[in-house]
């Protein structure tokens, strides 16, 4: 206790704070639940089905199904905690399974974990836990929260950059992160390892998961047919200068910046660098027509001081994350057609459209100012339209 507060902030003892712990069936958040109830607080813990496991094609790796719905109830069982499965199916499905076929069919590029974070975790089952009365709900995200000079919350980057789910949380709101806590945060994986093992859990060993929970066997394209029959419908692959090159069975089956599988050949490297989805063209050129100035973006989150307007007006500096795989790239904030844009200090490659530019603080803190869905790009090269 540190100034009449417990170790998650709240101005309670343990024994009197409720938390309400978000389950995966995993190793992480299994490890969330076990250390907040070690430490004597009232945690509740709650797995989602967002999937029917019955029908779902299992694979390993994947979650909120079948055998991880059985490991997190296992693990509440053994830990000594009440244990809920919601079923959350039908809005999975609605708010994130839908959008994810839809992006795909409009030519941009989807990223579901940032959907089913923004939706259903952290709008539908954060809702839930209010109505529980919980006093804070953790997950098990590699994700720092600390507290501002104002006693609200901030989004900081993982102690371990390595496991730092940052990207996947911008749109994570201010109200939103003053209720969330992150226990994992500080912590390597190996230490979350040792942790499980420590609380003997049957969980301890359980393989990460691995890309998106509701695509069986890493093909998005069969799930894009099966959610929208009839979207794999061919078309032509055209080069920058307008030669038809190919064709292809499907726009659903290219993605910006992609090399391998075009299924032509010119004798030089090409690379996927448009999508016209309503004329099903895959448009192809060398790799510096992937190079990018800036982008625009939609649905923008702000959780930095001030606003984002008021920092786009200001040309406030950050850095930006246009992949999650990518380290953030020195740029600027302004406006493109009235719109908030990211300008970046050197041109970037491979910016696609529905994926995520997630904003950091450039005066070297780890801070997460927010972010939006790229919505479009200003070519570095005028050859690519935006």
């Amino acid at each position: 206790m540190v100034d009449g507060l417990n170790s998650l902030g709240i101005p309670k003892p343990p024994e009197e704070t409720r938390v309400v712990a978000a389950m995966s069936g995993g190793v992480d958040s299994s490890v969330v639940a076990a250390l907040l109830k070690a430490q004597g607080y009232d945690v509740v813990g709650i797995t989602l089905q967002l999937y029917d496991h019955g029908a779902a094609i299992q694979k390993k790796g994947a979650c909120c199904a079948g055998q991880d719905i059985h490991d997190a109830r296992n693990v509440a069982d053994e830990i000594g905690i009440p244990h809920y499965v919601l079923d959350y199916e039908s809005r999975f499905k609605e708010q994130v399974m839908e959008d994810f076929a839809d992006t795909y069919l409009s030519g941009s590029t989807p990223i579901p974990c940032i959907r089913c974070n923004q939706t259903v975790k952290f709008q539908d089952l954060l809702a839930t836990a209010h109505d529980l009365g919980a006093d804070a709900m953790a997950t098990g995200h590699y994700i720092r929260r600390e507290t501002g000079a104002d006693g609200r919350g901030e989004l900081h980057r993982a102690a371990d950059a390595s496991r730092d789910q940052s990207y996947f949380l911008f749109a994570t709101t201010q109200d939103q992160l003053d209720f969330l806590r992150f226990p994992l945060g500080n912590l390597p994986k190996t230490e979350v390892r040792a942790l499980a093992e420590h609380f003997g859990l049957l969980v301890a060993d359980k393989p990460d998961s691995q890309d998106i929970c509701f695509v069986p066997d890493g093909s998005y394209a069969n799930v894009v047919e099966k959610l929208r029959p009839g979207s794999g419908r061919g078309g032509e692959i055209v080069h920058l200068d307008g030669r038809v090159l190919g064709e292809h069975n499907g726009v659903i089956h290219y993605t910006i910046g992609q090399r391998r599988g075009l299924g032509v050949a010119t004798g030089e490297p090409l690379f996927v660098v448009k999508i016209d989805a309503p004329n099903r063209k895959v448009i192809v050129g060398p790799r510096e027509a992937l190079l990018t100035a800036g982008l625009w973006m939609e649905e923008p989150n702000w959780i930095g001081p001030g606003s984002l307007h008021e920092a786009c007006e200001a040309g406030a500096r950050v850095l930006v994350r246009v992949r999650s795989t990518r380290e953030p790239k020195p740029s600027r904030l302004g406006f493109h057609d009235g719109r908030p844009a990211v300008f970046f200090d050197a041109p970037e490659e491979g910016v696609a459209r529905g994926q995520a530019s997630v904003l950091y603080d450039a005066e070297g803190s780890t801070r997460v100012l927010g972010g939006g869905f790229i919505a479009g790009t200003i070519p570095a090269d005028e050859r690519v339209a935006a």
